[in-house]
């Protein structure tokens, strides 16, 4: 028996629970699965939901829009809020118009870094080095299974300077500290033969989004 319906409910004396917020979606990357658990944990989000896509589909953006419009449609009638967790990512503003016409928003950002670094201070470095390759906790765990295995790195170690030549750094966006992952993102910069810095970001913009969800 639901707490609708018992016998008493009207003379109960009111309790928090009884007020809880409405359960919201979140459909997100699988790239940020664990950061977006964490949130969650972390700020006692017991109304929030995770979904995620595969990480893989930002080797292939173009396949983002539809899988998002498809996992909306999943969620409509069990959600009546759902929020993305993706930038455009390479979508060319895409996954923009499918969210419109869905009447769903995102979060803000050209990619999931601006969501860590802050779109300000995401900017500003894009704009202070064009050839930044940028590395979340995410990818320098992944950095062997989602970077060097797709571009055949590992077996044609001489193609780095066509697909990194452009680049001149390495910034690793640290949400979470771990000396085992930057110890990954060091080793990363270092195989690319590009130049390690790192800045300390934790959540970002993605915690503040994620903690105002349902207020």
């Amino acid at each position: 028996m639901t707490r609708a319906e018992r016998p008493d409910a009207a003379n109960a004396p009111a309790s928090a629970d009884m007020f809880a917020r409405e359960r919201v979606l979140v459909i997100a990357c699988g790239a940020l699965a664990n950061e977006v658990l964490a949130i969650v944990r972390a700020n006692e989000l017991d109304h929030v939901d995770l979904t995620c896509l595969p990480a893989k589909l930002h080797n292939h953006p173009d396949r983002i829009p539809e899988a998002v419009r498809e996992a909306i449609g999943k969620a409509r009638s069990d959600y009546r809020h759902i929020l993305i967790g993706y930038g455009d990512c390479g979508t060319g503003g895409l996954l923009d118009q499918v969210l419109a016409e869905e009447g769903v928003e995102r979060i803000e950002g050209a990619h999931c870094y601006a969501f860590f670094a802050g779109l300000d201070v995401f900017d500003a470095e894009a704009e202070a080095e064009p050839g930044t390759f940028y590395l979340t906790d995410f990818l320098a765990r992944h950095f062997e299974t989602l970077v060097i295995r797709p571009l055949g790195l590992d077996t044609w170690p001489d193609l780095r300077d066509a697909y990194f030549g452009h680049y001149t750094r390495l910034l690793y966006l640290e949400q979470a500290r771990d000396p085992e992952i930057e110890a990954r993102a060091r080793a990363a910069a270092e195989r690319l033969g590009l130049a390690y810095e790192k800045r300390v970001t934790g959540y970002g913009l993605l915690e503040t989004r994620l903690t105002t969800l349902g207020r």
